[in-house]
């Protein structure tokens, strides 16, 4: 069984920058700061990790019930920006997890750096959520590199499918995909749809590098190998 991992933003869509958005006019409500997280590389990081590094870029505390507030305003913002109109989902995408959602031998999932509630928000805005039966998320753990067990774990809590760390992909378009794969020894799959080349994809170690995914036939046999 094969334990196939995608990446959200920058893999399977182009939110249009719906996230990043929503993620400012949170801080701008809260602490009355615009454009408070101009400067902050936000690829292939958890919301946490981007929300704690604007936080000490502009010298405010975490205490008090800061973090859960500002997600719950995140989220009632993320609802107004996804919808905007602006994203699209990447090449290939659909034909692609349709093709692995028909093989027997592959499990879908998601390993994304989003909140859940902001993952399903932005998933069901593009038609994509019906395809995912587990997930490990930003809120399950800070640190990118913790979610591969995670995601192992939910398998076997929802379907008692045990799935080894050498039977996972990790699909993902920045070298944190690829990071959070290779310690474990789980194939390192990158796209090359988000803010990096497909060369700095190679350079962070990938497995295999695609433009994007509109090559199904290709995309599935690397998915399929060891």
């Amino acid at each position: 069984m094969r334990l196939v991992l995608f990446d959200i933003d920058g893999t399977l869509i182009d939110s249009g920058g719906a996230g990043s958005k929503a993620l400012g006019l949170a801080f701008e409500k809260m602490f009355s700061v615009k454009n408070a997280f101009r400067g902050v590389s936000m690829a292939g990081k958890t919301d946490l990790q981007i929300l704690k590094e604007g936080l000490a870029l502009h010298g405010i505390g975490r205490e008090n019930g800061v973090i859960p507030e500002f997600f719950r305003a995140y989220i009632g913002y993320l609802k107004e920006t996804v919808l905007l109109g602006k994203g699209h989902v990447k090449p290939g995408i659909f034909t692609a997890l349709d093709t692995l959602a028909a093989r027997s031998g592959s499990i879908l999932g998601l390993l994304t750096g989003n909140i859940s509630e902001g993952a399903r928000i932005k998933l069901d805005a593009y038609g994509l959520s019906s395809y995912f039966r587990v997930g490990a998320y930003g809120d399950d753990s800070e640190d990118r590199n913790r979610l591969l067990p995670v995601a192992v774990r939910k398998v076997y809590e929802a379907d008692s499918v045990r799935v080894g760390f050498e039977d996972c992909v990790v699909i993902g378009d920045t070298p944190r995909d690829v990071d959070c794969a290779k310690p474990y020894g789980a194939k390192a799959v990158g796209v090359a749809t988000g803010p990096y080349s497909s060369g700095a994809l190679r350079a962070a170690g990938a497995d295999a590098v695609f433009e994007d995914l509109s090559d199904t036939d290709r995309f599935i046999a690397e998915v399929e190998t060891g």
